[in-house]
């Protein structure tokens, strides 16, 4: 019963990535489409296998070898259009979306025609689920290049590119060297996040708090360790991308009873659950609330409050998020007879 009223919920989703949201049958067609010798997967099983990791560093190598499977701009097309079909069929209303062109300059490929591309793909699905893009500057670039890729940017933000971020290594390039960045993305009107607190500690947070100005934190698992940071964190509520699964397979927490997400809620804080990299983590929104459910024993009424916290943390118009709103109580308005 629990599934199938987890399964049918109107959901809302903060913090995914395109890239690692492609549906594995999807991402295999790009593999064989670009085989040669160096290929080392040669089956669906083989595919799924390596995505298993080790630790964090090892999930970013295997993002890069993921991303040497998309080489021309058709691809994006192809891949946003299936990313977008497969979250409209989990009951996903309204999803934004990182995308990170800056990492396919390697082939050649410009980043306003990347992100037409993605928005062709996305657009198949419309009728059935809204999708704004945040482009992720990926620090490993550097703040210059992600000066250059944000001008570019700019320029297609009627694409419905609403925001930036930035992900990949973040214990290796802090957040303040990204200020500059940042500045010149609130002049263009570009909402803000940060990948703070994943791979690095609550220094990285407080980078993000302080030098950043963010809007929202992406991931924050670790601002747990610094009882100041989740009372300022608390006090300014500050929106929270929670994404357990990923943090368990990257290893960032032992195992999902390690998680803060409860502690979190006993502090009020504003967090919602999200999946990173679904495809790359075999996880979904689904499991991410069955498995809250199951571990720490959340109620229904827990997640309709992640819920609720997803809808005031989103990026969109008022009148937009009163009818998710709208749809999300309805829901469970309509299911409470049944449980």
């Amino acid at each position: 019963m629990i599934d199938q009223l987890i399964d049918n919920m109107p959901k809302i989703e903060l913090h995914v990535h395109l890239e690692g949201a492609i549906p594995l049958e999807a991402l295999w067609i790009m593999i064989n489409k670009y085989r040669d010798e160096n290929t080392d997967v040669n089956s669906l099983k083989e595919l799924k296998r390596r995505f298993e990791y080790v630790d964090f560093i090892h999930f970013l190598k295997t993002w890069d070898w993921k991303n040497k499977y998309l080489r021309q701009y058709e691809d994006f097309t192809f891949i946003a259009k299936k990313v977008a079909e497969d979250l409209a069929n989990q009951h996903i209303l309204y999803a934004e979306i990182f995308y990170s062109p800056g990492d396919f300059e390697q082939h050649g490929l410009n980043v306003q025609k990347i992100t037409e591309s993605i928005r062709k793909g996305l657009d198949h699905s419309s009728d059935r689920i809204t999708i704004n893009l945040v482009a992720d500057l990926v620090r490993d670039h550097g703040p210059q290049k992600g000066l250059m890729w944000l001008h570019e940017i700019k320029e297609v933000i009627e694409l419905g590119v609403i925001g930036i971020g930035i992900g990949g290594s973040e214990h290796v390039y802090p957040p303040e060297i990204f200020e500059e960045v940042y500045d010149v993305a609130r002049k263009y009107g570009f909402y803000t996040s940060a990948h703070a607190g994943e791979s690095a500690g609550p220094e990285s947070i407080w980078g993000s708090i302080k030098s950043l100005k963010v809007n929202r934190i992406g991931h924050g698992t670790r601002a747990i360790e610094d009882p100041k940071l989740i009372q300022y964190l608390k006090e300014n509520r500050l929106p929270i991308e929670l994404c357990p699964i990923s943090n368990v397979r990257t290893g960032v927490v032992k195992n999902l009873m390690s998680h803060p997400i409860q502690k979190y809620m006993e502090e009020d804080l504003i967090v919602s659950v999200n999946t990173d990299d679904p495809k790359m983590f075999q996880t979904s929104l689904k499991l991410e609330y069955l498995s809250l459910i199951d571990t720490f024993d959340f109620s229904l009424n827990d997640i309709k409050k992640l819920s609720e916290n997803a809808i005031s943390s989103a990026w969109c118009d008022d009148s937009f998020k009163s009818e998710i709103q709208s749809k999300v109580d309805g829901y469970f308005k309509a299911v409470k007879d049944f449980i």
